[in-house]
């Protein structure tokens, strides 16, 4: 069963209590973290007390750092958005093949995720849109905006995917 079928099926509670069992790392939904810091357009990592988590943004995928200058850009725009000491909320989706645990990312109610997308510094990422099922309309509203405006990762004449920039290295 796919988690997103698994999380329509459900309660919270349940969802989370088995994400901690396969992550080994207990995550309430609505629980408030700091950040810590930004890797790249797409990577962060929160604390709670002494707990750490490395975030993959779900549902989006940052160009990357050697993709001059749009990976920069991402980080760049990414730390803006959370610099350390940053309260944030996650919603918790998965668990990447890195360990990361992959989550859309809240500051108050915006989805930082999704203003990624909306200012051209991220994609969406459809291997994994899935995760967002709620707000997918959303996402690719927002990209199809941000293209059409050329902002950002799309102000370029043939950009290149981020997964497929990473599959030809």
């Amino acid at each position: 069963m796919k988690l997103s079928t698994f999380a329509k099926t459900l309660p919270v509670a349940v969802l989370f209590t088995a994400l901690a069992s396969l992550t080994g790392k207990s995550v309430a939904q609505n629980t408030l973290f700091q950040v810590v810091s930004t890797r790249d357009g797409d990577d962060v990592t929160v604390s709670q007390g002494t707990q750490r988590l490395r975030i993959r943004l779900a549902c989006i995928d940052a160009p990357e750092m050697e993709q001059n200058p749009w990976g920069r850009q991402s980080a760049t725009r990414l730390e803006q958005l959370l610099p350390p000491r940053q309260t944030v909320r996650l919603r918790v989706v998965n668990t990447d093949a890195s360990g990361r645990t992959v989550a859309e990312v809240y500051r108050g109610n915006q989805s930082v995720n999704l203003q990624m997308v909306q200012e051209g510094q991220a994609v969406v990422y459809p291997q994994h849109l899935n995760n967002c099922a709620a707000t997918q309309a959303q996402y690719l509203q927002a990209e199809a905006k941000a293209k059409q405006q050329r902002l950002g990762f799309w102000n370029q004449d043939q950009p290149v995917m981020p997964w497929d920039f990473r599959r030809s290295q």
